[in-house]
């Protein structure tokens, strides 16, 4: 029984310092990062549309709208976290021994490990040649160690032993980097939230649906756009000022914000993100005259509002833009779609642009023509607001990566002997990367050695 115990749980250790459960972890994150990017993240209702109603539900049952969050996603990052562990701990030991216990003494069976071993004849007694060939490794390479043993001396130095623990150093960042991460998921949130020009909001709606109270609340001062000769949006901008019981906070009034350049408070940022125009104190303004003739009438129209034009007719408008370049080739300015009923009849829809195009709005309308005279126009700004108390956590990780990187790949252990004794000397070398680099330094350091 005690055997099979033991066997159940050395097969479970060595799974999990297999390398061949890190690559399918890593695989796995891979692909359903992927998965991630593809599918849109958060309540995705309108989704439904492109993908069906049976595929929505399988996707929701799996957590694809909310794929970083979902128990697969965290059990995955635990494995890989579990697996680096037991990784470093089963090697960490021997590498541990190599950096901290060198071999200090260069014996026949060691010296036939290496694989740069130089043998020189020279004039002068094992404590002179040892005197100037520690002097030499001190003054070439690094600080040497002198070690006697059965009547000869022997001389060790080495350079970067330490890089040797790079890729714990980096199996430990990327530990610190899910601690982060986790930190973000469990304590964090990921929200939107639009606010009018002129108005404030003390809560958001998280991507899961649930309200957050940030405790103060943010004020949009003022919304500006500035468009591109196509039309399309070049810039937008939002001045942001944050409240703290309904009075502006030192430091945080009229702050702008763009894309790329968010708003910071007490931990919480805010991301331009979006625009539209709100229907909050806008006003519609409207000419319209008789086909026939006549003075052309004044009209203020307000959204949503069905204005009276005498004889039975109504008109109102369903939405307006004052540049209508994107949504019309060949025309600019101001432009609205507006619902005109005539006097008995049905509806009708269509597009009324500025009086410069007033041969463009005499084509409906029937025995009136109308003309879209501009509008008093209000945005709303539309921010993405996040909070991650694992950001610095996650820096920190990435940094530390950086550092065990460089240690594992732009470094090498390198380290040299000598065994000095009466009329000679025998000089060998390794390194742990860069074989023919470092050759290329020993044989240049033998040379040294042959002319000490």
């Amino acid at each position: 029984m005690t055997t099979n115990k033991r066997g159940l749980a050395q097969r479970l250790w060595d799974f999990f310092c297999s390398l061949k459960l890190t690559i399918f972890l890593l695989i796995g994150l891979a692909l359903t990062s992927i998965i991630g990017t593809v599918i849109p993240q958060g309540p995705q209702r309108e989704y439904l549309a492109t993908i069906g109603e049976t595929k929505f539900r399988i996707y929701s049952t799996l957590g694809f709208f909310d794929m970083y969050h979902s128990w697969w996603f965290i059990l995955l990052l635990y494995l890989l976290t579990l697996n680096l562990i037991c990784c470093s701990i089963k090697r960490l030991p021997r590498v541990w021994k190599i950096v901290s216990e060198p071999v200090l003494v260069m014996d026949d069976a060691f010296e036939k490990t290496l694989g740069n071993v130089r043998e020189f004849k020279l004039k002068g007694n094992k404590g002179e040649l040892k005197e100037r060939i520690a002097a030499l490794f001190q003054a070439q390479f690094a600080q040497p160690v002198v070690t006697e043993k059965d009547g000869e001396f022997h001389v060790f130095a080495q350079k970067y032993a330490y890089c040797r623990l790079g890729v714990y150093v980096v199996h430990f960042s990327i530990i610190i980097v899910f601690i982060g991460a986790l930190l973000g998921s469990f304590f964090g949130y990921k929200a939107y939230v639009n606010i009018p020009e002129g108005g404030s909001v003390s809560q958001v709606m998280a991507r899961n649906g649930k309200t957050v109270d940030l405790g103060f609340a943010v004020r949009c001062e003022k919304f500006t756009v500035a468009f591109y000769d196509t039309g399309a949006p070049r810039e937008f901008r939002s001045i942001l000022t944050v409240l703290e019981n309904g009075r502006p906070v030192q430091g945080y009034q009229n702050i702008p914000i763009i894309v790329n350049e968010p708003l910071t408070y007490k931990g919480i940022t805010f991301y331009q993100s979006s625009y539209g125009q709100s229907e909050e104190g806008a006003l519609y303004h409207l000419s319209v005259r008789n086909r026939k003739g006549g003075e052309p009438r004044k009209l203020d129209v307000h959204p949503g509002e069905r204005v009276a034009l005498g004889g039975g007719a109504f008109i109102s408008v369903m939405e307006a833009t004052m540049d209508v370049r994107p949504f019309v080739r060949g025309f600019d300015g101001p432009g609205a779609q507006v619902e005109f009923t005539p006097a008995g009849g049905q509806p009708q829809s269509f597009v009324v642009l500025s009086g410069k195009y007033q041969d463009f709005n005499a084509q409906h309308g029937g025995d009136l023509v109308f003309t879209f005279d501009g509008m008093d126009q209000k945005f709303y700004t539309g921010l993405q607001v996040a909070k991650d108390p694992g950001v610095w956590v996650v820096w920190l990780g990435c940094f530390l990566m950086v550092v065990g990187t460089c240690m594992a790949f732009f470094m090498s252990h390198k380290r040299v002997w000598a065994r000095v004794y009466d009329g000679g000397i025998t000089v060998g070398g390794s390194a742990s990367k860069n074989p023919a680099g470092f050759e290329l330094l020993f044989d240049d350091l033998a040379e040294k050695v042959k002319n000490v």
